[in-house]
């Protein structure tokens, strides 16, 4: 008897023991869950029935050296179903079609879209019947449902570009980034954190249906900061007209006193605007195609042709390799080792002095300093008027390329031989310049200075000496005179205005295969220094690809002078009356 009471007894004891050690382990759980883990569930509570809501900055502007906006903001306004809880009646349904009428969408008999509306309204959800409303449908909606409980108008700020491409490589775009709109190029990248602003935080309390039951602001909007640039959409604008859409290639207006870059166009170009919405994948591989992004007078490098040839005549004067007031005989071309090297004028130029030969853009000087000088010698002289070398523009650029004998020893594994410092004493071979370094180049001529380029108005001026003697500098401003009055650039010369240019046509291939397409043509360079009566004095370079010649961009220079003169002529009557 006593043996199965005592079996009883004991799982009896099991049974306790068992139970209390669960009660023991729900126990410590509840107590941690109340006492460690209070915070947590607290919070995840709050999100039942509270919403973080950012309200969106206004990004800041970019304006031009006058003030004149560049790239601002625009309101936009969308007209919204907020839902309240209800089944639709008669009444919302006659004033949906009231709304869809105005804005000329007959979608109230669209049973997908009412489908939705009767879900937003059910569950106090908002949805967009149509956005970004010109101002006569906004007015109107704005007088018809001025305090209605369900059509809601609400208006936010989209980025405007009233220039649309106009400077569009320095300007940049926005792209969208994790649903907010970010800079991807140009200061709109650059100056992001500046432009952009701070979000403003409002704390949204709901109920279970999702309606709005109160709403506190914990913190302001910040607008954005102002970025004031040194261009001048004047002279961007005239830039953007005259240079043929057809064509690719860049051009520069700066000044030379400090560096101020006053017109900027690299073509092609892109509208800013259309990265504010969706894209279709046609668009974006076209633009990939013609590849618009690319800032060609930073960051895409080329053979600068006869520019150099100004490089090539200030290390030989320097030196004294050869004189001012030599004479040249020009028969089309020399013999150099078993080559033959011809002038760009093949049946020659006759009997030229220095200055001439440099006007008329004479190969066979050239190839003359090619033959008594060192390509090291020749390169550091490049390097002295900055070229092979980024400027310190706030932008991405390239350095260019100045070969010198080491450079070709490491990179090609080769020797320099003497044929090649002929071409680079007429600026072919290995050189590379980019249209912002030949700005520079030419800029230093005639102040006597390698100045920074700048794109903002606050940046500071940074100027430093170029170690060239002024008799050389001002044999150079000379030729570059005659190239307007007596050599390849005469075609350029406009009644009243003062300038000083050269012409370059730059080989990209052989000779033989100029005629298989386009991309075998030369390129064509026009640069120079300017002044109109007693305005302020400009550099300006124009490069186009591939145009077969420097012909083109002469004549682009040409249209650009007219109209420049015309415009200060037109600013200088408006300042009389």
């Amino acid at each position: 008897m006593s043996n199965p009471l005592l079996r009883v007894r004991k799982k009896i004891k099991r049974i306790m023991q068992c139970t209390m050690f669960i009660l023991g382990i729900i126990t410590a759980r509840l107590m941690y869950l109340q006492i460690n883990l209070t915070e947590y569930f607290s919070h995840k509570s709050k999100q039942n029935f509270e919403r973080i809501h950012k309200i969106q900055p206004m990004r800041g502007d970019i304006l031009d050296c006058n003030g004149t906006l560049l790239a601002t903001n625009r309101p936009v306004t969308n007209v919204y179903w907020q839902g309240t809880g209800e089944t639709l009646t008669p009444d919302q349904l006659k004033a949906l079609h009231v709304v869809s009428t105005i804005i000329n969408k007959p979608w109230t008999t669209d049973k997908e879209l009412i489908s939705k509306i009767r879900h937003a309204e059910h569950y106090h959800q908002s949805i967009i019947l149509a956005s970004d409303l010109p101002f006569k449908q906004m007015s109107t909606l704005e007088e018809l449902f001025p305090n209605h409980k369900n059509i809601i108008l609400s208006t936010s700020f989209k980025r405007y570009y009233p220039y649309k491409s106009s400077a569009s490589h320095i300007l940049g775009y926005l792209g969208d980034i994790h649903l907010h709109m970010r800079g991807k190029m140009g200061l709109e990248h650059i100056f992001e954190d500046c432009l952009k602003g701070e979000y403003g935080v409002t704390l949204r309390t709901i109920n279970s249906l999702g309606k709005k039951l109160s709403e506190q602001e914990l913190k302001q909007t910040a607008a954005g900061h102002t970025v004031k640039t040194t261009l001048d959409i004047s002279l961007q604008q005239i830039s953007e007209d005259i240079f043929p859409q057809d064509y690719t290639g860049a051009m520069i207006l700066m000044d030379p006193r400090d560096g101020a870059i006053r017109a900027l166009v690299s073509r092609p170009s892109f509208d800013p605007s259309i990265f504010l919405g969706p894209i279709s994948v046609e668009q974006w591989h076209d633009l990939q195609e013609k590849q618009p992004f690319l800032n060609r007078a930073f960051n895409a490098s080329y053979p600068p042709g006869s520019i150099f040839k100004l490089i090539s005549i200030s290390a030989a004067l320097e030196l004294g390799v050869i004189e001012q007031e030599s004479t040249w005989e020009c028969k089309g071309f020399i013999h150099f080792g078993r080559r033959t090297y011809w002038c760009m004028r093949r049946y020659g130029h006759g009997e030229l002095t220095t200055a001439q030969a440099v006007a008329k853009s004479c190969n066979i000087l050239f190839y003359e300093i090619g033959k008594r000088m060192n390509v090291d010698i020749i390169a550091h002289y490049a390097r002295l008027f900055g070229l092979g070398k980024k400027t310190g523009i706030l932008f991405h650029e390239k350095d260019g390329l100045v070969p010198t004998t080491s450079w070709k020893q490491n990179v090609k594994g080769e020797q320099w031989w003497p044929g090649e410092t002929l071409s680079v004493a007429i600026g072919q071979s290995y050189l590379l310049t980019t249209p912002i370094q030949i700005a520079r180049m030419i800029t230093s001529i005639f102040t006597k200075e390698l100045i920074k380029p700048r794109i903002l108005v606050n940046e500071p001026i940074e100027r430093y000496p170029l170690e060239i003697n002024q008799d050389t500098l001002d044999f150079l401003q000379q030729s570059m005179k005659a190239v307007v009055t007596k050599g390849t650039g005469q075609r350029v010369s406009t009644k009243d205005i003062e300038i000083y240019a050269k012409t370059s046509t730059a080989q990209v291939s052989s000779l033989s295969k100029r005629n298989i397409n386009k991309t075998h043509l030369e390129h064509g360079w026009f640069v120079g220094y300017f002044r109109y009566k007693e305005n302020v004095p400009l550099t300006i370079v124009i490069f186009v690809e591939h145009a077969g010649s420097s012909r083109v961009p002469t004549i682009i220079a040409k249209n650009f002078l007219n109209a420049y003169k015309k415009l200060f002529d037109t600013i200088s009557l408006d300042t009389v009356h």
